[in-house]
């Protein structure tokens, strides 16, 4: 079973960065496409970000131009690097599979964008 841990969220202000880890029990991201969600408050979870086997990237309309997704090449790690933070930002954000039987959902990490 897979576990996942997120981490590096915080309060920061608008237009601040932040950058999201997020790890994994098993070297596995090297062989999944890996995604981070994001669930504000009163709200359903949405998709973020993606990135495949192969590299490739895709994202929200509403974050593309200020999120990078990206992993490491062991295969265990994946980060999303936020910019020009805005207030909608603000969400628990999580790291999971981006295609197939999702795995347990993590904690999660608190992002909020505040002044």
């Amino acid at each position: 079973q897979v576990q996942l841990m997120e981490s590096g969220g915080g309060l920061v202000q608008p237009g601040g960065t932040l950058r999201l880890s997020c790890a994994a029990s098993q070297s596995i991201f090297r062989i999944n496409t890996i995604a981070w969600y994001r669930q504000a408050p009163g709200k359903l979870r949405e998709w973020v970000a993606s990135i495949s086997t192969s590299g490739s990237t895709d994202y929200a309309a509403s974050v593309k131009g200020r999120f990078t997704i990206s992993r490491d090449s062991a295969g265990n790690t994946a980060s999303l690097q936020m910019n020009s933070l805005e207030p909608n930002g603000t969400a628990v954000y999580y790291c999971n599979r981006g295609r197939g039987t999702l795995w347990s959902w993590g904690q999660g990490t608190q992002v909020t964008v505040s002044s």
